[in-house]
């Protein structure tokens, strides 16, 4: 960028000497995830030295929070979040999040592959052994999803009032009690239809009752992508320091552009000056 030579030593140097700069800022920043009043959760695989981890990511439109594990437990998901959570969490129906908080948003993106998946399996099975009233389970469902995800989309961006929102989930919820109303016989059916008809079918629709919550856990995935792609090139990381590194830059970086802050300015001030200077850098709103 500026004509500068330098060996593939020295940048690995500002690498790590970033990443230990950063660490304050970067466990800061978890601390704002936890008081945070929506904020997102998702994991991808990743590979350390050839050994499977996993990349969790919590965050929302001004805050990006990575963290790259061995496990994919609940544990984990504490160590991010805390024990005393009480934001609304977007996520999809992976166990480890059941405790966190109390009240979350289902991705209904991803109950609408699950019911594409199941008919899907269903239509390879021997025609004596299928179960009729699979396909049209998961067609009513993958319907109802969709135009609650459209209902979101309308409501955020004011086609439609708030004010509507409370009938749209009465008649929502009357739908789905339909379309859950009789047991199917292929089991992965069965099982969706269990989960959606138990008690909670009403993080289906916290959307519904809280303006800023999304339909959809699409944010998550999309703020997961840099590290997916960049997985795909190098194949993870080779060792702790790696997996620390690119655990703590991405996330100032992902936060740095969410504050309108450019990302190569603020890993200047973080390497040229303090820790308080880098951190008033790192937000538009440093209060």
């Amino acid at each position: 960028m500026f004509g500068l030579k330098f060996v593939p030593a020295s940048a690995l140097l500002f690498d790590r000497q970033a990443a230990g700069r950063g660490m304050p800022i970067y466990e800061d920043l978890r601390e704002k995830i936890r008081i945070s009043e929506v904020v997102h959760a998702d994991e991808t695989s990743w590979r350390s030295d050839g050994v499977g981890h996993f990349v969790w990511f919590a965050g929302n439109e001004n805050l990006a929070f990575f963290h790259i594990d061995r496990h994919r437990s609940a544990h984990v998901a504490e160590t991010i979040f805390g024990e005393n959570f009480n934001g609304t969490l977007v996520r999809d129906r992976y166990a480890a999040y059941n405790r966190i908080g109390v009240d979350w948003q289902v991705c209904l993106a991803h109950i609408i592959t699950n019911a594409k998946e199941i008919r899907a399996e269903h239509a390879l099975l021997p025609q004596t052994e299928k179960d009729t009233a699979t396909g049209p389970f998961c067609d009513r469902l993958r319907d109802l999803c969709a135009r609650l995800c459209e209902a979101g989309q309308k409501l955020e961006s004011g086609h439609i009032p708030w004010k509507t929102a409370a009938q749209i989930e009465k008649r929502s919820i009357a739908e789905l009690k339909q379309i859950c109303k009789h047991p199917l016989r292929f089991k992965p059916a069965e099982t969706l239809r269990t989960y959606l008809a138990g008690p909670e079918q009403k993080f289906l629709f916290t959307f519904l009752r809280r303006p800023g919550v999304p339909p959809t856990n699409n944010h998550a995935e999309q703020s997961l992508r840099h590290l997916v792609i960049f997985r795909k090139i190098c194949f993870g990381t080779r060792s702790d320091s790696g997996v620390k590194t690119h655990s703590i830059l991405p996330s100032l970086v992902q936060t740095a552009r969410r504050q309108g802050i450019h990302p190569r300015e603020f890993l200047q001030i973080l390497l040229t000056a303090d820790t308080a200077t880098a951190q008033a850098a790192l937000y538009n709103n440093s209060s």
